[in-house]
């Protein structure tokens, strides 16, 4: 059995981050956490910064050695690399070389004050900057929550450099995330609902009481159901960054107000002819029938549902989770 580290953590697509950021602790971060560039945790290969077009500069990392080359698109929009950490200790011991990669305005990559920059658009077209800059060809793009947004988005663009495609706990479009949240929402109890409301026509989203409810009726139930968070968690969420989640995703917790709100996929999810993975959690924030049915729309995909797990599968129901997508990585090999 692969010995792994006991962390525990959470994440969303990106509603609430702002909320659970400013909710988290905010301590200073130990030492060996303050610089990402030397260290223990650095197994093989290290750190390269990608240089953009735009002249901007975004944060890469290569873990591991082997043929089948894997770069993972973090979720947010606006979080970092972090919360991946548990894909050291399951992916190279595999043979599976796999990149971090701070999208642009995230903690480790530059983050430019022009707003004009959070669109899917640019950030789909800096993907294909980074692989481009990393030299990657016929690999496996991993996406994640608002990765997996950006994952399919690629995919339909620039399917031509991908060997396969994984999307994580992410369904086809933001109103079909919102309809299932707000129906998730919908079971919390009117006293609940009552103090959600009461804050929603303030827009006081930060107030404690608000960002309580958010964390004991939401995110222990649908985003990670192991708790304490870890610090990889409490660090990312420290690391969020606002401007890139205020811009895309907005303010509130179950009304998507940013500028992909009315982002749809589901009709395209055809044109996608690469092997492709989905997974989701039978306690997600996505729903499980959206993504089975996206299964069915994606010619060559295959589907897994983690029993036990919620939208971070891979820390609440990690043996299943990783057992999935190891499962079909070996395939690509």
């Amino acid at each position: 059995m692969i010995e792994r580290r006991k962390f525990i953590t959470t994440s969303i697509l990106g509603a609430g981050l702002l909320a659970m950021a400013k909710y988290v602790k905010s301590s200073d971060l130990p030492p060996s956490y303050s610089t990402p560039l030397s260290g223990p945790d650095i197994k093989t290969g290290g750190v390269k910064q990608i240089t953009l077009s735009s002249g901007h500069k975004v944060w890469t990392k290569k873990v591991g050695n082997g043929s089948l080359k894997v770069l993972l698109l973090h979720g947010g929009p606006g979080c970092t690399h972090e919360y991946f950490e548990c894909f050291e200790d399951f992916l190279p011991q595999e043979g599976i070389e796999f990149y971090y990669y701070d999208q642009l305005g995230s903690e480790y990559s530059d983050k430019p004050a022009d707003t004009s920059l959070w669109n899917i658009e640019r950030f789909t077209t800096e993907v294909e900057e980074v692989r481009n800059g990393l030299g990657l060809e016929n690999f496996v793009l991993y996406g994640q929550s608002w990765g997996g947004m950006l994952s399919i988005e690629y995919a339909l663009k620039y399917q031509q450099h991908l060997k396969g495609l994984v999307i994580s706990n992410m369904t086809a479009s933001i109103p079909a995330y919102l309809k299932y949240v707000n129906e998730l929402r919908a079971k919390f109890g009117a006293e609940t609902i009552a103090i959600l409301e009461k804050y929603e026509k303030a827009n006081d989203f930060n107030n404690p009481e608000y960002q309580k409810v958010l964390i004991d009726k939401l995110y222990n139930n649908h985003i990670c159901r192991i708790v304490p968070w870890p610090e990889p968690v409490d660090r990312m969420f420290r690391h969020l960054a606002v401007p890139v989640y205020n811009t895309m995703q907005g303010n509130n917790e179950f009304v998507v107000t940013g500028n992909f709100a009315n982002w749809d996929r589901w009709k395209d999810l055809p044109q996608i002819k690469v092997p492709t993975y989905l997974t989701v959690g039978k306690y997600d924030s996505m729903r499980e029938s959206e993504i089975r049915e996206m299964a069915k729309l994606i010619p060559n995909s295959s589907f897994h549902l983690t029993e036990n797990g919620s939208h971070l599968s891979m820390w609440d129901d990690q043996e299943s989770y990783f057992k999935g997508l190891l499962g079909f990585l070996r395939k690509l090999k």
